[in-house]
């Protein structure tokens, strides 16, 4: 075991491991700005209105998260209009093709994550909400939503660990992510298992902070005791 080459390659897998987070990041947060909309739309009580959201987190969710990065980066280059248009610049560049990948898939995991918190929030709650006059859009936003996000958080927590680990696919279009840059350091060294073993390391550290992010937010949106809600 080269102990020495583990701590020397420290640098430039925390470089990786800056890209990996950006990745999950941005990534996540257009997520969840997209599987909000999507969420609402699959509880709509028009069949046609749940109809799209449902075709949209069956594709993303049934189809692997690997094809879904080479659709967006090798397929829609092929589109000459897609290369003439003004999203080209952002397009063609790998790191935020990812981005495009990472949010889409993650937002479909979201929106049905978010979708059955919603559909868990008790009737009563929502029942009391118009008694009290409010329309049925001001009870989802200061009534429902706000309890769906507090039950769907543990499970939202699980969804971005496997973001995190997802994410390792960024390196299969030429991003130095931890993983690309694992494997670029392999090349070069010819010793992956001291190399797999540091940025493995890397990894459960960011997932150590997941967790406890997760489980502090948990806490901070946690009803106050003794109360119902």
């Amino acid at each position: 075991m080269d102990v020495a080459l583990m701590v020397d390659s420290l640098p430039r897998l925390a470089r990786g491991m800056l890209t990996t987070f950006e990745l999950v990041a941005l990534s996540g947060v257009a997520g969840v700005l997209l599987a909000v909309p999507v969420a609402l739309a699959r509880v709509s009580r028009r069949a046609w209105v749940r109809a799209v959201p449902l075709g949209y987190i069956f594709f993303l969710r049934g189809t692997p998260l690997l094809v879904q990065i080479f659709l967006v980066y090798y397929g829609l280059g092929q589109f000459e209009t897609v290369r003439e248009s003004f999203l080209w610049p952002v397009l063609r560049e790998a790191y935020w093709c990812a981005i495009i990948a990472f949010s889409l898939n993650t937002s479909a995991y979201t929106a049905e994550i978010l979708r059955g918190a919603i559909q868990a929030v008790p009737p009563g709650e929502v029942e009391a909400a118009r008694a009290l006059g409010m329309p049925r859009a001001m009870a989802m936003r200061r009534i429902v939503l706000p309890r769906a996000v507090r039950m769907a958080l543990p499970a939202y927590g699980n969804e971005v660990i496997l973001m995190l680990k997802g994410s390792a696919l960024a390196s299969t279009i030429t991003l130095l992510d931890l993983t690309g840059a694992a494997r670029t350091i392999i090349a070069k060294t010819y010793k992956p298992l001291e190399i797999f073993l540091a940025a493995g390391v890397l990894y459960l550290l960011m997932t150590f902070v997941i967790v406890r992010l997760v489980r502090w937010a948990e806490r901070r949106l946690a009803p106050p005791a003794g109360s119902r809600s």
